[in-house]
Formats: C-alpha cells, sequence, structure tokens
C-alpha cells in the first residue's frame, strides 16, 4: 500500500521530536550537578564554582518528580558544602554565603515543583473528565457496522476540551448501514448539547423512519425545536451542515434479497453496481462538504445533485428532498470530513485539498487513511488546529464474501 512519506509522525499528527527533546531536559539535573564537580576539581581552588549547584535542583523542579527534586537538592547542596569547607581556598563568610544561597534556592526548587504536580495532576483530573464527557456525547462506532469496516478519528480544536461540535454516528438499520456526519454552528463546549441532540435523535430516526429523507427531517425539526426552546437561540444561530448515507447490503445477497427498504427516490450516478460486487450508496446533503469515494486510485467527491440548506434552516423554505444514489464497489473506500479537514490551511494560507492529496493512493483499510489523513493534514498545517475536525471512513469488510 503506497503512503505519503510521514517521517517519524505519529497518528495525532505529531512527531516524536517532542518526546527526545523532554527526555534530554529529564538529564538536564544531573548534567548540571556533574558539570559543577567537574568544574571544581578543574578550576584552581581559590575559585569557586556554585552556579551549576544552584541552577540543578531549579532544573529538576521543571523536569522531575517532587522525590527527584528533593534528591537533586540535597545532592547539589552537600556539594557545595563540601566543597566550600573543604576543598575552596576562600574566606569562611563566602563559604558560608554560598551555602546559604544554595540551600535557599533547593527549597524554593521543591515548593515550586510541589506547586507545579499539583497544577498538573488537576489538569490531569480535568482533562480525564473532559475525555469521558467525549465518550459519552460522541462514543465511536464499532470497528464493523453489518459487512463494513469502520474507523474514525476525532480532533477537536480546543485540545484542553477535547470536545467541540462535529459529530457522526453509524447505525446498522432493517433499511441497511446508516451513517450520519456534520458540524453543529461554533465549537467547544458551547455547541455540545446540539451534538448530544443530534446523535440521540438519528441512532432512533435511522432505525425507524423508512428513507433518508425521512431521517433528515427527524433531525431538521429537532434541531429547531431545541433552538426554540433556548434562550436567545433562534433561526439560524443554531443549524448544523450534515450529510446523510444509506450503505444498501451488497447486491445479489441474502440481506439484500430480503431487504425490506424502499427504493430511494433521486438521482443515479453512474448506475447501481453489478450483482455481487458491491452496495449502493444513498446520500442527503445538508450543506456539507461532499464525501469522497476513494476507488482504484482515484478520489472522487459525491456531489449532491441538488443542493440544500443545513439541518436547523427549514424555516427559509421548503423544498422536496433529494437522494442522491452512487454504487460503492468492493475496495473502494468512502471518506466523511468536516471542514476542519478541507480548510485547513498551511502557513503561506493554502487550504488542504483532500482529492489532490488522496489522489493516486491506495489503502488496505480504513483505519490506515484516517492515519494517512491526520498526518497529512499535521503535515500541511505544521501541527496548528484552528477548527474541529471529524474523520468517519468505510469500506466493505475484506474478509466477508
Amino acid at each position: 500500500m503506497r503512503q505519503r512519506e510521514a517521517g517519524t509522525e505519529t497518528a495525532t499528527g505529531y512527531d516524536d521530536s517532542g518526546g527526545r527533546l523532554w527526555r534530554l531536559a529529564r538529564q538536564l539535573p544531573a548534567a548540571l550537578f556533574a558539570l559543577g564537580i567537574v568544574l571544581e576539581l578543574a578550576t584552581p581552588r581559590d575559585v569557586a564554582i556554585s552556579a551549576p549547584f544552584a541552577a540543578a535542583p531549579l532544573a529538576a523542579a521543571a523536569v522531575l518528580s517532587l522525590w527527584g527534586t528533593v534528591l537533586t537538592s540535597v545532592l547539589a547542596s552537600s556539594a557545595t558544602i563540601l566543597f566550600a569547607f573543604f576543598h575552596d581556598t576562600g574566606s569562611t563568610v563566602e563559604a558560608e554565603a554560598r551555602s546559604v544561597t544554595n540551600l535557599t534556592v533547593s527549597a524554593l526548587a521543591v515548593g515550586v515543583n510541589y506547586v507545579l504536580r499539583r497544577s498538573g495532576s488537576r489538569l490531569a483530573s480535568a482533562r480525564g473528565v473532559a475525555e469521558a464527557v467525549q465518550l459519552a456525547v460522541l462514543p465511536a462506532p464499532p470497528s464493523h457496522v453489518g459487512d463494513l469496516a469502520v474507523a474514525t478519528r476525532y480532533r477537536a480544536a480546543q485540545a484542553e476540551t477535547r470536545v467541540g461540535g462535529d459529530f457522526y454516528a453509524a447505525e446498522e438499520t432493517p433499511y441497511g448501514v446508516r451513517l450520519l456526519l456534520g458540524d453543529v454552528r461554533g465549537k467547544g463546549l458551547d455547541s455540545v448539547a446540539a451534538v448530544v441532540l443530534l446523535v440521540g435523535v438519528f441512532r432512533e430516526a435511522a432505525e425507524q423512519e423508512e428513507t433518508l429523507s425521512d431521517v433528515a427531517a427527524r433531525l431538521d425539526r429537532a434541531l429547531r425545536r431545541e433552538g426554540r426552546r433556548q434562550p436567545g437561540t433562534a433561526g439560524l444561530e443554531g443549524f448544523s451542515t450534515a450529510v446523510l448515507v444509506e450503505i444498501s447490503a451488497p447486491s445479489g445477497s441474502p440481506a439484500a434479497s430480503g431487504s425490506t427498504a424502499p427504493a430511494a427516490s433521486g438521482s443515479t450516478a453512474g448506475g447501481g453496481p453489478a450483482r455481487g460486487e458491491g452496495s449502493v450508496l444513498r446520500l442527503v446533503n445538508r450543506g456539507h462538504p461532499a464525501p469522497l469515494l476513494l476507488h482504484r486510485g482515484n478520489a472522487s467527491p459525491l456531489e449532491p445533485t441538488v443542493p440544500a440548506l443545513p439541518l436547523g434552516m427549514s424555516d427559509l423554505g421548503s423544498w422536496p428532498e433529494h437522494i442522491d444514489e452512487f454504487p460503492f464497489p468492493r475496495g473502494a473506500q468512502l471518506l466523511l470530513y468536516t471542514d476542519g479537514l478541507s480548510e485547513a490551511r498551511d502557513s503561506d494560507g493554502d487550504f488542504y485539498d483532500p482529492i489532490e492529496r488522496l489522489s493516486n493512493s491506495y489503502f488496505a483499510h480504513p483505519e490506515e487513511l484516517l492515519e494517512t489523513v491526520l498526518i497529512d493534514v499535521a503535515a500541511h498545517t505544521g501541527g496548528r488546529s484552528v477548527d474541529d475536525l471529524a474523520l468517519l471512513a468505510v469500506a466493505h469488510d475484506s474478509s466477508t464474501p
């Protein structure tokens, strides 16, 4: 499988240079302590060297544990006192002054380390709560839904909250596997309530409604109803772009022959798949970036035939919901993404183009696809994130006949 060069970057989009720097920083207190000893022994006895011994505890306060800082402080203070009284030939007053200075700095270093560790513990606790909230609000779909392999990734723009306004869901229903991916207006904690609402309504509607049009209508009504209930939030203030996908059972399979799903209305792009070769994609796009179909090195956007307004904006006008159909052959992968991907910019202000970047690329599994996308977009932006980013990729499970 061909992937783009990513150096030593990880799936989070950042390389391991930060980890190497941290490991080197943890060696700094010991290096300063050793430097102090070497300088004391290498210089004349009438020249006192105490700066490295004073700096070692301060360095330890920033990078070591509390007990590591205490140990460094004890060693540095002991070395200063021993050299001052048993090695250097300066006056007793100077020796005492250096010793008191180093003891004072060591005590301050221990205090600073204690405060830093307490603050770090509270921050870690807050992040743990945020992660639990995200899992409750946006649980990851299972790795397999029906005969499909599924992969998801989420990156919030506000890293300290780890929760944003992008969302996704996947449900196996009597009508096929149904997917939802969208982007609520705004980001951060302010958009969490709308995400909870839309994901919850989708899970119920996907099981009950016969067509994607009906599912989209349920989502729209729920969002508008919630907008009217929230003080100061109405009309255009509470909308969400979204794309809904229905993937039928593979043609010729028992599930397809026994399916009760009605035929979807709308245009068919390129005709349905041949028997036994794949499935049919049905899409309803409510103002969202078009999904990408990756097949045989081509990345093709599945643009809606009739553009539609985002969810929550139907008060501006009503129109018949349009469902587009596309073939979904085996070996193909479908990528749904939010505008955090297509609007990611590099240092020159150029947008990330997923069509160009993913063309002529081949991926064995949706997980591999999303890993590569995250690494590539991080390389494009230099690791900066200004908007939430959600990715959902599906493909026929290669282990199923």
